[in-house]
């Protein structure tokens, strides 16, 4: 008996739900950017308390992946990633509803949670998409980057454009379309989730660590909002509790017989501790020009916030056009050498960012962001081979978590940082510092990989 032949078609439109279900997650931490002028006045907060939409989102997120992943791994990635645009759909449309500022927050929560359950369950689905489709994995995950890449350039474009002519509830009714979408797409296209063993609820509850998850959760938040509370008043007693909390969940994870993050593989798996590290790294220096630059273009250079966020829009587009070329560098010339010369192109294109505080003339500004696009799209698509390459298939789904949380852990850091050097003044000295801190981090970022060693070109570690 003859194997089946790949049916490429169906697996190309089988990534492309699962992309337009992971760009929902970078499409809303961008696009409510827009949205918080009209917000404040809408409920008639002061800017502190407005900001709490992002800080929510990016909360839940961080906290959310690591659980969504473990969550695909055991009941399924495909039954996750529908119950996710289910969440979705259902938060976007009833926010816009809510009388209250608190319950905006609430619903940014629901949308965070809904959209974090994509990129975990896509990871976990590419292994059988690529094996029937006889596609290698660098291409598939290149669609899937050119996704998240785009959602969040395009997010203050289209958020802009929304808010205009029909008002911030916009920016949550137009998730609903989408997320109805990616689920159509992903249940009849996505292969089907195999057979697992049906156990009892409370065993069900008993295996899921929840201690464990609770612990984790506590301790990235206290964590995360003492970062994004450094300026200007550091909560100071919340690393004690980050601390505290840290510390019990190492002993439960290493106590317990069904842990959600099995700490003792995890220490054992140096490659994916460095895959982890040096993502956060590269995040780190990637946000700081993401977020840095439309605020110094605006305070510093004059620009109204259209303007800046349009001259932002080359990274997207050199992103769609490298991003295909990067994964066939994969292919052909091998992950390693892929991943030294993104890390090389980004020392180059941070320290280009130097050339702003002379000059912010538009085809100055153009010209370094698309440079900056070219590391930005090589980068990841090549620590999203090498986070494959690295995990065991059967934890694919919370790996990929972590690993988006080393996302938001990198942007919390920079929107510290800008933070910290801004605080006295958005000025030509304080962008160099802030250039100069982010090329110091690239040059540690290319130091580090040197010890990221995945095995293989492009197929994942099986054991």
């Amino acid at each position: 008996m003859t194997a089946a032949p790949p049916d490429r078609t169906r697996a190309g439109w089988a990534v492309a739900a699962l992309s337009l279900g992971t760009l929902l997650n970078p499409l809303n931490s961008s696009m409510i950017a827009v949205a918080l002028v009209p917000l404040q006045h809408s409920f008639r907060v002061d800017v502190t308390t407005v900001t709490w939409v992002i800080t929510s989102f990016y909360l839940a997120s961080a906290a959310g992946q690591p659980l969504m992943g473990r969550l695909a791994d055991r009941f399924g990635p495909r039954r996750l990633f529908l119950f996710g645009m289910l969440v979705v759909a259902l938060a976007c449309a009833v926010t816009p509803f809510a009388g209250s500022f608190v319950g905006v927050c609430i619903g940014r929560v629901a949308l965070a949670i809904g959209t974090a359950t994509a990129f975990p369950s896509a990871i976990a689905m590419l292994r059988t998409i690529a094996a029937r489709s006889d596609v290698g994995t660098p291409r598939l995950l290149g669609r899937i980057q050119i996704a998240n890449t785009s959602g969040a350039a395009v997010g203050p474009v289209l958020g802009g454009a929304l808010v205009t002519f029909l008002g911030w509830p916009s920016i949550f009714w137009v998730n609903v379309p989408l997320s109805a979408l990616a689920f159509a797409g992903v249940w009849m296209l996505a292969p089907r989730d195999a057979s697992r063993e049906r156990v009892p609820l409370r065993r069900t509850i008993a295996e899921s660590d929840v201690p464990g998850i609770l612990l984790f959760v506590a301790t990235l938040t206290a964590l995360l909002v003492f970062l994004l509370d450094l300026n200007p008043q550091p909560l100071w007693w919340l690393l004690p509790v980050a601390v505290v909390a840290g510390g019990l969940f190492v002993l439960r994870e290493l106590r317990t017989r069904h842990p959600f993050l099995d700490l003792r593989l995890l220490a054992a798996n140096r490659r994916l501790l460095m895959v982890y590290l040096c993502f956060a790294i590269f995040n780190i220096v990637y946000y700081s020009a993401f977020f840095g630059l439309p605020q110094y273009l605006q305070e510093h250079g004059g620009y109204p916030a259209g303007i800046a966020g349009l001259l932002m829009f080359p990274l997207a587009a050199v992103t769609i056009v490298i991003t295909p070329l990067a994964a066939r560098a994969i292919e052909g010339i091998g992950l390693r050498p892929t991943l030294i010369t993104g890390a090389v192109a980004l020392i180059a294109g941070a320290a280009l960012l130097a050339f702003a505080a002379a000059t912010t003339a538009p085809w100055v500004v153009l010209l370094l962001t698309a440079a900056l696009g070219v590391p930005y799209c090589v980068v990841s698509i090549a620590m999203n081979q090498a986070l494959y390459a690295s995990a065991r298939p059967q934890d694919a789904g919370v790996a990929a978590g972590i690993f988006q949380t080393s996302r938001y852990v990198g942007a919390i850091v920079a929107t510290t940082i800008l933070g910290l050097l801004f605080s006295a003044g958005t000025t030509a000295s304080s962008w160099l510092a802030a250039v100069a801190v982010a090329s110091g981090l690239a040059v540690v970022h290319l130091g580090l990989l040197v010890f990221v060693r995945p095995r293989g070109r492009q197929e994942p570690a099986t054991s």
